[in-house]
């Protein structure tokens, strides 16, 4: 046991010996390093400073430099800038020296002016003097006094003039008179042959045609209620028995005859014909009209080259499609009239612009002509004036058949436009039955009379061309013949317008030379 002490006691003092060596070797060490890093970091603090005064020197010298370079700038800038203002001051100097000695000239030659002035004014009283002197001299002469003489040389010379004057204007007019009227044919026959527009005829009777009879007995319906109905929404008459598989809408308003026949169209497309049915077929066929209406107003617009025109005015314009006068259709004829104008204020110099636009309005007036009281001159007027149009379009609506007096070049062409193409041949149609009737009549009047050979209607029945016998008639009863051929036309026929009676006498002599 005592062993066992003893060598536990002997651990133990091994132990705290080695503790003790072990402490003390740590702390030797731990002393070395601490003063060596504090050794490291003197040395640290000693370069950073030596290195922030080496940098603060550095800057320094660059600020000074940098100073110094801007100072030299300055400078330098500031010297540029004092010899600038050094040349400007002596350019202005120069310029001012410029204008002192052009001022000492002008002041020279104005002193000049003035003593010529001074000489001439001195000469003038002196040529007074002397020309006052030269007609005394001549008055005691000739016995006149100036006023006198110069009154009878004044005659001597008006009288010379006014003979000179009347011989030369006589000599003009004459002169003016062919050639405008040469001039005129040309353009008349230019504008013509430019405008080809088409001339289409209405009457007052349209035709709907029906894939059958059976067609006729569901369009009259029970008791005639669906006729009725359609008569009564159009205002238009149906006329169903007369002709095979077609139905005729007759009525005076082309408005409401085309809105019939397009509803009947409609109504026999679909099959479903009653009442109810009709009257919602012929709102849509109102609408369909109305959009044709203002459809046909812009085109003829744009046909013309007429802009800026009323909306109101264009819907007018486009009436005018389902309206006729003597047979011609009058929104045709109207843009006619226009096309015609137009080309021949062009060839005459004058506003071709206007011209079309007083042309296509001139018969604006027929839009509603049975609708409103008055002649459809005034009508046109009117409505011109609600919508504001110049007043040398309403002047040259108002005088296109003569009512009044043309005020301007434009309405006279208008009115001229106007005649030529409602004289134009076939422009104003007939039914072909009564214009074969009429033609055939008023070759049959001239054909009876006594010493004509062979007549011809021609111009649309405008004009007949008689030849006659040479050997019965002489040249002296020519006019005869015509007046009498003229007075039985007049008696026998009725015809709008003026026939033109034109009478041929020639002789032909032949021989053979042998």
């Amino acid at each position: 046991m005592a062993p066992l002490v003893t060598a536990i006691l002997v651990g133990i003092l091994c132990l705290v010996v080695g503790l003790l060596v072990g402490y003390a070797l740590r702390k030797n060490i731990g002393e070395k390093e601490i003063g060596s890093a504090e050794a490291k970091a003197k040395n640290i603090i000693l370069d950073a400073e030596n290195n922030a005064d080496n940098l603060k020197k550095e800057k320094i010298v660059e600020a000074k430099e940098e100073a110094y370079r801007i100072k030299s700038d300055l400078e330098r800038e500031l010297k540029e800038r004092r010899n600038e203002i050094q040349k400007a001051e002596r350019r202005i100097n120069q310029k001012e020296e410029n204008i002192d000695r052009k001022l000492d000239k002008i002041e020279r030659r104005e002193e000049n002016i003035t003593k010529r002035e001074r000489s001439l004014e001195d000469k003038h009283n002196e040529l007074d003097k002397f020309v006052q002197k030269q007609i005394d001299e001549l008055e005691k002469i000739s016995g006149y006094s100036k006023e006198e003489a110069k009154h009878m040389l004044l005659q001597e010379i008006e009288a010379d003039v006014r003979k000179d004057a009347s011989m030369l204007i006589t000599k003009i007019e004459s002169e003016a008179k062919e050639e405008a009227e040469k001039h005129a044919k040309e353009v008349i026959t230019m504008a013509i042959q430019k405008c080809a527009s088409e001339t289409v005829a209405e009457t007052t009777v349209s035709v709907v045609p029906l894939p059958s009879d059976d067609m006729k007995g569901r369009i009259i319906g029970r008791e005639g209620r669906n006729i009725r109905t359609i008569e009564t929404l159009t205002g238009v008459d149906l006329i169903i028995d007369d002709t095979p598989e077609a139905v005729l809408l007759s009525g005076f308003d082309p408005v409401r005859r085309e809105i019939a026949r397009i509803a009947l169209e409609k109504l026999i497309i679909d099959g479903r014909i009653h009442p109810a049915r009709i009257e919602e077929m012929v709102q849509r066929a109102t609408k369909e009209v109305n959009n044709i209406i203002k459809e046909e107003g812009e085109q003829a617009c744009f046909d013309t080259g007429v802009h800026n025109l009323h909306p109101e005015l264009i819907k007018l314009l486009g009436r005018l499609k389902y309206r006729t006068s003597y047979g011609q259709n009058v929104l045709k004829h109207s843009i006619e009239v226009a096309i015609l104008a137009g080309i021949m204020a062009d060839e005459l110099g004058y506003d071709s612009k206007l011209a079309k636009r007083a042309g296509l309005l001139h018969d604006i007036g027929k839009s509603i002509d049975h609708e409103v009281e008055g002649t459809h001159v005034e009508i046109g007027l009117n409505i011109c004036k609600k919508y504001k149009e110049s007043w040398k379009v309403l002047n040259a609506v108002e005088a296109h058949h003569g009512d009044v007096e043309p005020s301007t070049m434009e309405a006279v062409l208008v009115a001229a436009a106007d005649a030529l193409s409602a004289a134009r041949p076939g422009a104003r149609r007939e039914t072909l039955e009564a214009y074969i009737k009429r033609l055939e009549s008023l070759e049959k009047i001239a054909n009876e009379t006594k010493g004509v050979d062979k007549s011809y209607a021609i111009q649309a029945g405008r004009e007949i061309r008689i030849v006659v016998k040479p050997s019965q008639v002489k040249d002296d009863e020519v006019a005869i013949l015509a007046r009498d051929v003229a007075k039985k036309i007049e008696s026998q026929l009725e015809y709008p317008g003026n026939i033109k009676v034109n009478v041929i006498r020639e002789t032909h002599a032949v021989d053979y030379a042998k």
